[in-house]
């Protein structure tokens, strides 16, 4: 934990990575109007610190160990309303984004964005501004009225066939994991593929992180 400066924003950082980590830490409190009061790379260990340090902004990670950033987030708002969220991750889906934005997030960052862009958005947000867009949230919840949509048109046994798919477990394995026949299973990759536009194993896994069915 480092020293607090005056009349700066405290920042509690959430990153599984060490390196990821040090290097925003060290990018933050390069800046005279900001301090990184500390680091956690848990769901459980972030709430503990947000709950005893009080700070005024919390960067996240989408990825912890024992859960995801919108776990921590959510967690968080409720002990702390005041406290500001943004996401930092590589993550880059529309469901991702929705639950950070269902968490209470103020914003969503790829990490391949430059540094300055960083510091501006937590100047931003600790400002009281929102790097989500009116629009950009009228195209997530469109996104995701369609992701309901077509989780609707899925059966319960489609939704197993399609996560298992993503894992990366063949046809056969499948049928006999969820012991049923092997053309069975060839019957519900055949639906996906008409339902879903899924044909190979990168559409299922691709398909099957939009509809949140795997992490």
């Amino acid at each position: 934990m480092t020293a607090v400066k005056s009349d700066t924003t405290r920042v509690l950082i959430i990153e599984v990575h060490h390196v990821v980590a040090v290097g925003l830490a060290g990018l933050s409190n390069d800046q005279k109007d900001m301090n990184v009061e500390c680091q956690a790379d848990t769901v459980a260990e972030s709430i503990g610190l947000a709950a005893e340090l009080k700070p005024d902004l919390v960067l996240v990670d989408f990825r912890l160990t024992d859960g995801t950033g919108a776990d921590a987030a959510t967690a968080i708002r409720q002990l702390r309303p005041e406290t500001k969220l943004i996401f930092l991750t590589r993550e880059d889906s529309d469901a991702a984004r929705f639950a950070a934005l269902e968490a209470g997030a103020s914003g969503f960052i790829h990490k391949s964005r430059a540094a300055q862009e960083v510091v501006d958005a937590i100047r931003t947000v600790a400002d009281g501004g929102n790097l989500f867009t009116p629009r950009g949230i009228a195209q997530l919840l469109n996104s995701r009225r369609e992701i309901e949509a077509q989780l609707e048109r899925l059966t319960a046994r489609e939704k197993e066939v399609l996560r298992l798919m993503a894992e990366g477990i063949a046809s056969r394995d499948i049928a006999s994991k969820l012991g049923i026949s092997y053309t069975t299973v060839r019957t519900h990759i055949r639906s996906l593929g008409s339902k879903l536009g899924v044909h190979s194993k990168l559409e299922a896994i691709v398909k099957a992180r939009e509809l949140a069915l795997v992490e």
